[in-house]
């Protein structure tokens, strides 16, 4: 799955933006306050409404009029996304569109649909159409021996206003792109990284599949994947040689109480150091590693602010790292303060956000003819930043 374009009303500062043509590894950077954390918010938010519903989704930001842009609290919000994903062993434009409503004080789904062209020609086709927890699905959709026209619909009923209809429907092979939509989303990951969460040892029997989003269970993620994909953790040990002085190995251990630990080897001393007494950079480091190099990768990740802990010579590398990721197959949004890391971007992969009258729009540095400009005579993106050539970014 990769997004190609979302549109977002009525969310925050985002009164009305849509950002098109967003590529593989998307770098998203403004003054404080323009935004950067409410476009993550959104991708977080989605994910929320789909593991819980819309009405908690809401709660947990503080309530409908404190997510509705402001001045904008009679209106509606709404977010929709076009994205590529495969189905029916076909790659599809796929649009979905969600319109949430403030009724009588409570969140519901004012409308949701899942559209997507079955052919190379005609319009696209509302699989999956619902409003007010009632609507209409498509059951057949992959039968493409039938027209449009010929397309079972069922008629569907959900148990509160609140709920995603792709969360329902979603859980039924029969309703197929519902189905892949949903488990797309539920893979999705809104990073939250904390360095005190991510040391210490952590008990043996928790999460382990994949790396959470605030790195708590970073060690149980090291110690699976050196168990069962040992070919995986050497590739990030070799990386985190190269890049981290004095590393030459690291190692779960679990202890004799059920917990597990982190060692890492120093070849300059002959005993081991625990996670405790290595520097935050390294720390953050080795786990963004076994975020990029997990042997199930997320199809989509949004990282703020990567730069934090990290010595700038290594967010070049980073950089790297998560084009690299995105060109294996997901998709990264990041955002940044640092002309460090932007020195290591390209033009068409960085957006900016611009606050004025209250709310933020999106502006593009390669549609910028000045920035495309100095980028072609050999100017790097994160001096153009640092001294001012983004239009309206200078927060001066």
């Amino acid at each position: 799955m990769r997004i190609e374009s979302i549109r977002i009303k009525n969310f925050r500062v985002f009164q009305d933006i849509t950002i098109r043509e967003i590529p593989p590894f998307c770098v998203i950077v403004g003054a404080n306050g323009t935004g950067k954390s409410t476009l993550f918010q959104v991708f977080g938010f989605l994910k929320d409404c789909l593991t819980y519903n819309v009405g908690a989704a809401i709660q947990s930001r503080g309530g409908f009029n404190e997510l509705i842009s402001r001045g904008r609290e009679t209106e509606n919000m709404e977010i929709e996304l076009q994205f590529r994903m495969e189905i029916s062993k076909a790659e599809r434009l796929v649009t979905y569109f969600l319109e949430i409503t403030n009724q009588d004080g409570k969140p519901q789904v004012a409308r949701e649909i899942l559209r997507y062209k079955r052919g190379s020609a005609g319009s696209p086709y509302h699989f999956l159409d619902f409003s007010f927890g009632k609507g209409k699905a498509v059951v057949n959709e992959d039968d493409f021996n039938k027209t449009d026209e010929e397309l079972t619909k069922e008629q569907q009923e959900l148990d509160k206003a609140d709920i995603l209809a792709i969360k329902g429907l979603g859980q039924f092979q029969k309703f197929k792109a519902a189905n892949a939509f949903r488990q797309l989303i539920e893979n999705w990951y809104v990073s939250d990284f904390h360095i005190n969460l991510a040391r210490g040892s952590k008990d043996a029997a928790g999460y382990a599949d994949h790396l959470s989003i605030t790195g708590d269970n970073l060690q149980l993620v090291a110690n699976r994947i050196f168990s069962e994909h040992n070919e995986i953790f050497n590739r990030v040990i070799d990386l985190m040689k190269m890049r981290v002085p004095g590393v030459s190995t690291i190692e779960p251990e679990p202890t004799k109480d059920g917990r597990l630990l982190l060692k890492f080897q120093d070849g300059s001393f002959k005993d081991p150091f625990i996670d405790k007494y290595v520097s935050d950079g390294t720390i953050k480091m080795f786990a963004y590693l076994l975020l990029l190099y997990d042997p199930s990768p997320h199809p989509l990740l949004c990282v703020e602010e990567p730069e934090n802990q990290l010595y700038p010579r290594l967010l070049w590398e980073l950089a790297e790292e998560f084009r690299a990721y995105a060109n294996r197959g997901g998709q990264v949004f990041v955002s940044t303060h640092s002309p460090d890391f932007l020195n290591a971007v390209r033009l068409e992969e960085v957006f900016w956000l611009v606050k004025k009258s209250g709310f933020s729009k999106v502006m593009r540095a390669k549609e910028d003819s000045q920035l495309a400009a100095y980028m072609s005579e050999g100017d790097q993106m994160g001096y153009l930043w640092e001294h001012g050539f983004f239009e309206g970014a200078d927060p001066r």
